[in-house]
């Protein structure tokens, strides 16, 4: 029958019969199948993915679903892992950290590094450390780090903050006050040094000066690097009423900051480590909070054992466990929304890897699990991407598994940590390791 219909439609001379009538796709597929071209224009639109709200920040709720439609909107700013916190009401654990921070720019007057591995909220606790600040009527003037970040234009931008008011030389009825000049027009008109800086900071009475140095690692420059460290040096010989407070990725105080010998009375370092499980879990009471959202006990633990301490991790899976339980119309975030958001936080960790880092990892995948493989992910996110030498634990089966690791070039040797370590080729590796153990 198939093969007589496919024969009278192929056969122009033949009378037409009903085959002949039928969509040329119908013959071939089987049922009807209509191409978004042939829908009406109405049907068209339906058939695409929305958008769940607009840039004015309302829902576009479905009759009947008015509650989830405002608690997916609550959601956007429950949990906002690819920005910084700067909600003081949203800043979850950290607590201790930002008080030796206070403590240290107040109470000892000294020049700060914040360091720690991505991911760990650095950013967010210098947000909020910086509003607390404000609010104690400091200045603050917060910059971000670039790969092209110099001296002159860094120190001149922070100068522009600070107005003459502040300078012993000039009273505050002065001309040049009134007007609103700043110690920028104070700095001659080439490069600024930091013995120039540091003598046009000198004078600054009536308040303290704060100058946040967010993201340093990213800095290239050898000699912005040493600058800075001849500028701390500087202000503190002289007592300057100005502290530097510098934060980047970093597993030590002299990994950050060069020439730190020279420094180092002056200086104090901050570790930002992994959040503990109870301040993974305020994390998550916040976001309840503010989304209307409940997770249950299985999705916390779920959550708590992914993230490893990560505020982003954390908030990256909780947000899209909670958009997962939405999907449901559902208010309560359970295990089966973990799972969902797992896989897609890996399909996104793995994306961001250069395809020959793709291509070790699936090759690696191909000679174990990543039930097997965890642990050492484990290992290397909570050390910087290291993993010890399995020779000095003894452990045989761990030792054939980093073997197979270093075969597939996704571990590679680390001899300048002390002994024959390993080092992750790629930190997300690890990550998508550990997060396919946790979902399988």
């Amino acid at each position: 029958m198939i093969w007589t219909r496919l024969f009278s439609f192929r056969s122009s001379r033949r009378p037409a019969d009903r085959a002949d009538t039928m969509p040329r796709a119908s013959i071939r597929q089987g049922p009807l199948i209509r191409r978004a071209s042939e829908l009406p224009e109405g049907e068209r639109m339906e058939a695409l993915p929305r958008f769940r709200g607009n840039a004015g920040d309302t829902a576009r709720v479905a009759r009947g679903d008015r509650n989830l439609g405002a608690a997916r909107i609550k959601l956007q700013q429950a949990f906002t892992p690819s920005q910084p916190v700067q909600d003081a009401r949203r800043f979850a654990g950290r607590k201790e950290t930002l008080a030796a921070l206070i403590r240290a720019v107040e109470e000892q007057h000294l020049h700060t590094v914040i360091f720690g591995d991505r991911g760990m909220g650095k950013t967010s606790l210098l947000h909020i450390f910086s509003r607390l600040a404000r609010e104690a009527r400091y200045i603050v003037r917060y910059t971000s780090c670039s790969e092209t970040s110099e001296f002159d234009p860094v120190f001149r931008a922070c100068a522009a903050d600070i107005p003459l008011l502040y300078h012993g030389d000039f009273d505050p009825t002065s001309e040049e006050a009134e007007r609103g000049g700043t110690l920028a027009d104070l700095l001659p008109e080439g490069p600024v040094t930091p013995v120039r800086v540091s003598e046009v900071f000198s004078r600054i009475s009536g308040t303290r000066v704060l100058i946040v140095l967010d993201e340093f690692d990213r800095a290239h420059s050898a000699e912005f690097k040493r600058s800075i460290a001849e500028l701390i040096k500087s202000l503190s010989d002289q007592a300057v009423r100005v502290q530097i407070v510098i934060a980047g990725v970093a597993a030590n105080l002299s990994e950050l900051l060069e020439h730190i010998p020279s420094i180092r009375r002056n200086v104090i370092g901050i570790p930002v480590t992994s959040m503990n499980e109870d301040e993974v879990r305020e994390l998550l009471q916040l976001g309840e909070s503010a989304s209307g959202l409940t997770f249950d006990e299985e999705a916390q633990d779920a959550i708590v054992e992914a993230a490893q301490g990560s505020p982003y991790v954390a908030g990256l899976i909780a947000q899209y466990a909670a958009s997962s339980a939405l999907d449901r119309e559902v208010e309560m975030v359970e295990k089966q929304d973990v799972r969902v958001a797992l896989d897609r936080v890996m399909q996104e960790v793995k994306v961001r890897l250069a395809p020959r880092s793709q291509f070790h990892l699936n090759l690696l995948l191909s000679m174990a699990s990543p039930a097997e493989l965890g642990a050492l992910a484990q290992e290397g996110l909570r050390a910087f991407g290291l993993v010890q030498d399995p020779a000095k634990g003894g452990d045989t089966r761990r030792a054939a598994l980093i073997a197979r690791a270093v075969e597939a070039r996704v571990l590679v040797p680390d001899n300048g940590n002390g002994g024959d370590n390993f080092r992750f080729v790629d930190d997300s590796i690890a990550l998508y390791l550990w997060l396919a153990k946790c979902a399988a």
